[in-house]
């Protein structure tokens, strides 16, 4: 089916033909964007070792990427809803390969840096034009709460996917191989898709805001990046420029909207506490829980000696217990309530990394596999329901935008997460007290100790290692404090907004 959608009786809307099928190809889209985000922990330690970046070059490596896709995610979702969201979905899945190709190769930080910040336009593409495409393939209420709930458990599996696939390549291959088993799946999902999906569009968009464009990048990227040197290094003149600069930005992306016949994003969607309630949800969430995620692979690497494959295996339960959560979640928000389950999903959460706070370098398995599927739990119930009300919030000739807002708080809470707990764990691990002789490079970062203790002194080099291992697990259990206390204060937050929200039961 190609050109617009259109109008259609409610029995052929609901029952449209291959709808099954044309999921199965957004979920390989979805599948592409989560691989890529959970590899990227367990390479670190080789990216840190083969490229020798600074503590902030690796803080660096591993944001840009959010930021990036943050900053654009708003425009990209307008401009599906504008030219096509198959269109864009296929032209980015098509650059977010070739781009994939660019990762590996890397050979500087800098590189490195360029090419993330490049796959995060790509990825920009990704994300909103997926769950706008469910939106129109999937008018029955029903249906479209499970087809919503397969898209987040495929993002869940591609957080177990990643670590294993991840781990067995480090394992037989070069840091770059992890990259590049994103190519096969944009293959699948470029042929599939060209043949499969729905072309669809608003049949009235507007002129495409690229002034606004231009405001929106602007202003979440230097508000994230001020958040990110003010965690860091303290507050300084730069860092004050930076957060006015983006302040002043977005001020001026949302007057404009306003004021525009046909915006890039509605703001009025905002008076909704329904949609106002979820999309605050999604990104405190991310942000309590990335900055953890981010070093955790680290810490099953670097502190408890597992190998890459052994550590992608044992977070493994956090993408099981997503996956179960995520298909049930439709099925529970309507036999209780919405906020009953994501205020309860979010409070498990915040709990398991409570438990988390306990943790030292010999911590066995147990606690640690347990949190990790209370972790997976919880944000497959949230995540899934959110995502419904969000997309339910709207008419689907605005579903692009809708979902845009939506992929915008998880990727802005993604980079807010690491910015900030990131920098706790490396403004903890910094002051670690070493041997003599220690290299500058090893108070930068685990991986960085971990290379100097190889050309140390045998006791020296354990000295070295016990310290530095012990400094960044006390970082990380602070990170998990914090992320705790954030989450359970959005658990609280959501139960008050989501207040006599419902899932819709009726075509």
């Amino acid at each position: 089916m190609t050109g617009t959608l259109q109008p259609v009786a409610p029995d052929e809307a609901v029952k449209r033909p291959g709808r099954w099928l044309a999921l199965s190809v957004l979920v390989f889209a979805v599948l592409l964007v989560a691989v890529d985000a959970t590899v990227l922990g367990l390479a670190t330690p080789y990216i840190s070792e083969d490229l020798e970046p600074s503590g902030t070059q690796l803080l660096w490596i591993g944001d840009v990427y959010s930021f990036v896709i943050a900053g654009l995610l708003v425009s990209m979702g307008s401009l599906g809803d504008r030219i096509g969201r198959k269109r864009v979905l296929l032209v980015g899945a098509t650059a977010f390969g070739a781009i994939s190709v660019l990762n590996a190769y890397a050979t500087t930080p800098e590189m490195m840096i360029a090419a993330r910040a490049l796959l995060g336009v790509a990825g920009a593409t990704l994300m909103p034009a997926t769950l706008a495409l469910i939106r129109n393939l999937f008018h029955d209420p029903r249906e479209r709460s499970l087809a919503v709930g397969i898209w987040g458990a495929t993002a869940s599996a591609g957080t177990a996917v990643g670590p294993i696939a991840g781990g067995f390549l480090l394992e037989h291959f070069w840091w770059g191989s992890v990259f590049l088993i994103n190519l096969p799946v944009m293959a699948v999902l470029v042929v599939v898709g060209i043949r499969t999906l729905p072309e669809s569009r608003n049949p009235d968009p507007g002129p495409w805001d690229l002034p606004g464009v231009a405001l929106s990048l602007v202003g979440v990227i230097a508000v994230v990046y001020a958040v990110k040197e003010a965690a860091a290094h303290g507050l300084t003149r730069a860092t004050a420029g930076a957060a006015l600069l983006g302040a002043a930005a977005l001020y001026g992306f949302v007057r404009r909207q306003l004021t525009l016949p046909v915006p890039l994003l509605d703001m009025r969607l905002f008076r909704n506490r329904g949609f106002s309630g979820a999309v605050l949800a999604d990104l405190l969430t991310v942000l309590g829980l990335s900055g953890l995620v981010f070093f955790l692979s680290q810490y099953l690497q670097l502190v408890q000696g597992r190998s890459p494959l052994e550590a992608g295996l044992a977070e493994l339960p956090a993408a099981v217990g997503a996956v179960v959560a995520g298909l049930l979640a439709g099925h529970a928000a309507r036999r209780f309530s919405v906020r009953a389950v994501v205020s309860g999903g979010l409070a498990a959460i915040g709990l398991a990394l409570a438990a988390l706070t306990v943790i030292d370098e010999s911590t066995g398995y147990p606690l640690l596999g347990a949190s990790l599927l209370v972790v997976g739990v919880g944000a497959g119930l949230s995540f899934t329901v959110t995502a419904d009300v969000i997309l339910s919030s709207v008419p689907k000739e605005e579903a692009g935008s809708a979902s845009a807002v939506s992929e915008t708080a998880y990727e802005l809470g993604a980079a807010l997460g690491i910015a900030v707990l990131g920098s706790i764990v490396t403004g903890v691990y910094r002051g670690f007290p070493s041997p003599p002789g220690t290299p500058a490079g090893a108070h930068e970062s685990l991986g960085g100790a971990v290379e100097a203790a190889s050309g140390l002194p045998a006791a020296t080099a354990r000295e070295l290692l016990a310290s530095a291992r012990g400094a960044f697990v006390d970082g990380l259990t602070i990170a998990a404090g914090v992320g705790a206390a954030v989450l359970l204060a959005t658990a609280a937050a959501a139960w008050f907004m989501l207040r006599g929200q419902r899932l819709d039961s009726r075509p």
